[in-house]
């Protein structure tokens, strides 16, 4: 158990702000736990001090008590900003899709340029199951989602930790907010459904990967990532797919006729013989009989009871000089990989929904 202390201070932002202190969301693309912060914080004796642009600071009752998210009662100071203060993401400063405003067609979004970003996101696609709750994680799981769009698969609901329910999840400095999502639920409620097990297929980014299957995306030498929701969601998910380039730093591809050529190899290995920091615990997977997947450009690999089988190899790749020179270990094989779908290396679209 452990237990609360005191906030003394929360900051937190809203769409519109009445001159009693209400908050509502209704243009915002995440509810960002702010009214379970602005409890801890008023609870607690502390102050809590909301921003919102001047435009929308508006008379008492005029607000749609539908998407008041936060009573005025909380509420110690009102801060007006200007618009450039008031974005709605890091990348965004309003666009009505991610609100649930407004729904776009999804062929209107931007297609991915082949590079080793699609080939492994479009890997990943091929495993979505139909009915699966899915969570997408930050970085390279981001382009599962334009894979999804771009491939026009129906049939399970992806979810982000940020709250967001249905829709495509938006990637880059959009991260953490959905197109045209089904619901937005705060932060918190979405981790307690996480926890509880809800989700059937995770796609997390993948660092660095040892010969027990633990994986390491918090720590690199003297630099600490942190784990953020990492280990809730790996822990929890009925089937886990951690995907990545297969080497980092500088690494180079080009792509035709179904196969894959490494035309500048990367600099530094993500297969190791030991993670720096266990961020993921293989041996507590394979004791809870979890499913794992290991996702790259040129090779797909499992986790098994007995350590890592390499299952796949791309079209175009040597198995000894590309792929098993580069690791520190040795992944078992039941005989020969079978080789990736050529697809994935086509400009073509390779079919998905069907």
């Amino acid at each position: 158990f452990y237990p609360s202390f005191p906030i003394d201070v929360a900051l937190i932002h809203a769409s519109y702000v009445d001159t009693q202190g209400n908050c509502s969301m209704e243009e915002e693309g995440t509810l960002a736990d702010i009214l379970p912060i602005a409890q801890a914080a008023y609870t607690s004796g502390g102050k809590v001090i909301v921003t919102v642009e001047k435009s929308h600071y508006v008379e008492y009752g005029s607000l749609d008590t539908r998407f008041v998210q936060v009573p005025g009662i909380y509420i110690e100071a009102i801060v007006l900003v200007d618009s450039d203060c008031a974005k709605q993401t890091n990348g965004s400063y309003h666009n009505e899709a991610f609100s649930g405003e407004k729904r776009i067609p999804m062929s209107a979004m931007e297609p991915m340029k082949m590079n080793a970003r699609k080939i492994i996101a479009r890997r990943c696609a091929m495993e979505l199951k139909a009915g699966a709750v899915v969570n997408l994680g930050i970085g390279m799981p981001e382009g599962v989602a334009n894979i999804v769009a771009e491939e026009g698969i129906e049939g399970m609901v992806l979810t982000t930790e940020s709250g967001t329910i249905g829709g495509v999840p938006a990637s880059g400095g959009d991260f953490g907010v959905t197109t045209n999502p089904d619901t937005i639920l705060h932060q918190s409620f979405q981790f307690d459904f996480y926890d509880g097990g809800g989700i059937d297929q995770a796609f997390l980014g993948l660092a660095q990967v040892d010969e027990k299957g633990n994986l390491n995306v918090s720590k690199f030498g003297g630099r600490i990532a942190g784990c953020g929701g990492f280990i809730n969601i790996s822990q929890n998910a009925k089937k886990v797919y951690y995907l990545g380039t297969f080497t980092t730093g500088g690494l180079k591809i080009a792509t035709g006729d179904g196969k894959l050529e490494i035309t500048q190899e990367g600099k530094a290995k993500k297969f190791v013989k030991e993670v720096e920091q266990i961020t993921f615990s293989g041996t507590y997977s394979a004791k809870i009989g979890q499913p794992v997947v290991y996702i790259t450009e040129r090779a797909v690999f499992e986790l098994r009871p007995d350590g890592v089988y390499l299952t796949e190899i791309a079209p175009g790749i040597d198995l000894q000089t590309q792929v098993l020179d580069l690791m520190d270990f040795a992944p078992k094989m039941d005989g020969e990989p079978k080789l990736m779908d050529a697809r994935l290396f086509t400009d073509e679209l390779m079919g998905l929904a069907e």
